[in-house]
This record gives C-alpha cells, structure tokens and sequence, in this order.
C-alpha cells in the first residue's frame, strides 16, 4: 500500500510500501513437514518441548491475506474484514505491521510532526476496535538480535523464542491462551475506535526498545498485579466521550461516523525542533471540508483539549487516582521511544476480556454513571461479548486510508474551520493562513509565550504575545509559534 510524506510547503511524495501478518495469525508447522506445531489453542509439546527448541524446530508460513484473512489494499487503502470464513475454519480481525521492504519495518519519526489518515468506522458496532498504533520494534524483526530468530520482521517470534513453557490455553477462545513471556514496548495509541467511541493514548515504558518480560512482572491485563510491569497499562488517553462530549462523535453527530473522515495528530516538542522532548498531543479531525478541534473536556478538574503533563496529571487524579503514567516517564518517556523510531501497526479486534467496554461502554460495569470516566461511550455493558459480535457481525470492517506524515501543518487542508464545541463558523483558508469570524476563543492571559511556545491558533486561549525579541508566526490556522 502507498502512503506519503509531505515537507513543510505541502508538497507531498508518495512511497511505495507494504503491511505483514502479525506472527499470531499465521501457520505454526513442524521443519519440512505440514504437521502443527500449534492448534486451535494447544502446543504439540512432542515438537516444542521448550521455547527456543520450538523456534528452531517449527516454522511460521506465508499466507493468502485476502481469502485466509479478507485483508486487502488498493492504493492507499488497507481494509481489515473482522471474520472469514476458509478452507480451515474462520479467522477473527487481524494485525498487521508497516513494511519498508521485505526484512525491515517502517520505521516513523514523529517527533515535531503530525500523523495523518483516513479512516471508515462505519462498520464497527458495539465491542470491535480498529486500531491504528505505533509501538517500539526492533527495525530487522530482531534477525540481528537473536540467533534462533530467522523469521525477522516478516514472521519473528518474540525475541526469536516461542511461547510454550508455561502455556495455558484460553477458557473462552479457541485460539488463544497465555504463555509466560510478553513484550514490554512503548505503545503510541493513535486511534482506538469503533462507530460509537474513540481514544488516544500514549503508553509509556521504563525503556525506549522492545523488552521480554516474564509472567506476572509483565503487568497489564493478564497478571495478577495489573502494575506490575515496567510500563503504564492505563496510559494518558483522551476519549471525547469519556470527557462529557457525548454529542461530538457518533452516528449522526459532529463527526459523523456514518461517512469517512480524516484524523490528524500533533506531536510538538518542546524547543519546536525534531530533536526535542515530546511536550504536547494534539488532535483535530476533518469531515466533509470542515476542520474540527478535538473538543475541550468537560470534565470538573480536567481542562483543554490535549494531552500534555497538566492533562495527565489532572487525569489520572480525577479517573484513576495516582496512576502510572508519570511512574514510567510520561511524555519525556514517550519521546524517547519516539525518537529511537516507531513501527505503524493497523489492526481489528474483539476482547474476550472487557468486552471492549472500556472503550463504548460504562466500565467497570458496576460503576455509577456519575462516576467521573465511568462511562465512555453509549454502549451497553452487555454489549461486546465476543460470541455475539462474531455470530451478529461477521462482516464488520474499517477501512484506513490516506496516511501521510510531515512537518506541523503540512499533510491537511482544513476548509473551513469550527469551534472546539464542534459547532461550525465561517473562515477562510489560504496556503498557510486562516481567518476566523465567530468562535475562536479570546486569551485574557497576560502571560508571554516563550521561544518555541505556542502563541496562537483555532482554539487557543494561552498567550498570544512572544517574549523578546521573538515573533509569533503562524504555522497554519491551528498553531502558531514564537519563533
């Protein structure tokens, strides 16, 4: 599939790459033979009596992506089927990594940049997520890392092992369970969603690269101390919904998730360069040729529209208590797995844990609905049991599309513009600038904003006025900086 990458004036070139099966959904088999190494749920421990026997002794096949997965591209345009039905039974939603050629990932510098896609949620009801994701991979798959690892980046193992010794097939899915390793990895959650919610969340880690951890020190869902790994399973996350708009996404609403649109992130940094600390997230969206802010929170304790240290903190206390995301770096632990380079994932998915409620829905399910980030979407919480969603909705999809990356400004057009409240006002847009009649908010702010700072833009109420002797300089009609 093609995507783009576009210089400061807007010009854009296209590259020519591709998009790989996560190892997960593949075929497990025995060295020169068809007999499986692993199947529904189960190892065949006579051939993988350990993990790194079974990684030397099984090998991970190629695979028909549209008839084995219904995973097809056209263009710049990658549409996930959620089940399909073949020759060896059905497969449910499906992973797939960003290729820069055969035995290396893409790998994306987002630092002092902005990420941008088209996205169809159209199809995606209540407990399915199609998710678009960075995370920190090692660029060859580990081929140069580990020497049982001969697959790499096209069909790697985790660090070049399997995942036998400790191996507990799932209760409730036929063809998952657990092991006793996991990888640890900065996770950047660009786009969680389906056509009811949608989140951004930032992940941080102790580390900047990829780590095996081992059991319960994993932390995350599955161990019994969710804490207990060296990265922040809750994240700092921005759910529109979750935030008291409950009218701006959503079938029928501001974003109408009925039609495509368009989903534009912003990663500033601090000193407004590509070599420094990630400082804020921003986030707007277009529809229709209307620009459209992410909406303020309305939240009692939790102030704006981006993800930056005053919002994650204010999150955390008023969600989740202390939380972990400052514990593992927050944002400076962020950049600096950003910096080192990360790898685009684009997945859909079904949660035999949570049923995805955490996502749609009221969770925990016996929260009161006045339980500040309580509810988080209209969803039931009966809502997403994963028998039901493959039974009812077989033929669920997203469809991404457009990707482009580039300096702060460059990979959109915005049209006209609107209020973070997502009501809609008259602007005028040329190359690069913007002018606003009705709802851009006023600062009475009588701070200054310093070299780098931000100093203007669709929404902004901070200072307007540059210390000395810089000037503040308009970017495009949603940010301006003291340069």
């Amino acid at each position: 599939m093609t995507w783009q990458t576009c210089t400061s004036g807007g010009s854009c070139t296209t590259n020519q790459g591709s998009v790989v099966m996560n190892a997960n959904w593949r075929w497990v088999h025995q060295v020169g033979s068809t007999t499986n190494c692993y199947t529904g749920n189960t190892w065949d421990t006579s051939i993988c009596s350990t993990d790194a026997t079974c990684a030397t002794e099984c090998a991970v096949d190629g695979a028909d992506y549209e008839s084995t997965y219904e995973v097809t591209t056209s263009g710049s345009q990658l549409r996930l089927n959620f089940v399909t039905e073949n020759s060896n039974g059905a497969n449910v939603g499906s992973r797939l990594y960003m290729l820069a050629d055969n035995t290396h990932y893409e790998m994306f510098k987002l630092l002092n940049q902005e990420f941008t896609f088209d996205v169809d949620v159209s199809n995606l009801p209540c407990g399915l997520n199609g998710a678009l994701y960075f995370v920190t991979m090692d660029e060859d798959g580990g081929v140069s890392k580990y020497a049982n690892n001969k697959a790499g980046a096209q069909y790697g193992f985790i660090q070049g092992q399997a995942n036998v010794e400790g191996w507990t097939p799932s209760s409730n899915n036929k063809n998952t369970g657990l092991g006793n390793h996991g990888s640890c990895c900065a996770e950047l959650d660009i786009w969680e969603s389906n056509s009811i919610s949608q989140a951004l969340t930032p992940h941080p880690c102790d580390t900047a690269t990829e780590t095996m951890c081992t059991g319960d020190a994993c932390g995350g869902t599955y161990s019994s101390d969710r804490y207990a790994g060296t990265c922040d399973p809750d994240g700092c996350d921005f759910n529109p919904y979750r935030m008291g708009n409950t009218t701006f996404y959503g079938p029928g609403k501001t974003i109408n998730t009925n039609s495509p649109f368009t989903v534009v992130t912003q990663f500033i940094t601090d000193d407004g360069t590509d070599t420094g600390t990630l400082s804020e997230i921003r986030r707007y969206y277009v529809q229709n040729g209307v620009t459209y802010a992410q909406p303020n929170s309305d939240i009692s304790g939790i102030t704006g529209n981006a993800i930056n240290a005053d919002y994650c903190t204010a999150e955390n206390t008023v969600f989740d208590g202390p939380g972990t995301f400052a514990k593992h770096g927050g944002l400076s632990a962020m950049s600096e797995a950003m910096s080192t380079g990360m790898v685009l994932v684009m997945s859909l998915w079904d949660d035999y844990y949570a049923d995805m409620l955490w996502l749609d829905s009221t969770y925990p399910t016996n929260a009161s609905s006045s339980t500040p980030g309580a509810v988080r979407g209209s969803c039931s919480t009966d809502s997403g049991v994963p028998a039901t969603i493959e039974s009812a909705s077989p033929n669920s999809y997203v469809i991404y599309s457009n990707i482009k990356v580039g300096p702060i400004g460059s990979t959109f057009s915005g049209g006209s513009s609107s209020g973070s409240s997502g009501s809609t006002s008259t602007s005028t847009k040329t190359s690069t600038t913007s002018t606003k009649t009705t709802t851009t908010a006023t600062s009475t702010s009588t701070a200054v904003a310093q070299h780098y700072g931000q100093c203007g833009g669709q929404g902004w109420t901070g200072p307007t006025t540059c210390a000395s002797p810089y000037t503040c300089t308009v970017q495009n009609a949603y940010y301006s900086q003291c340069l």
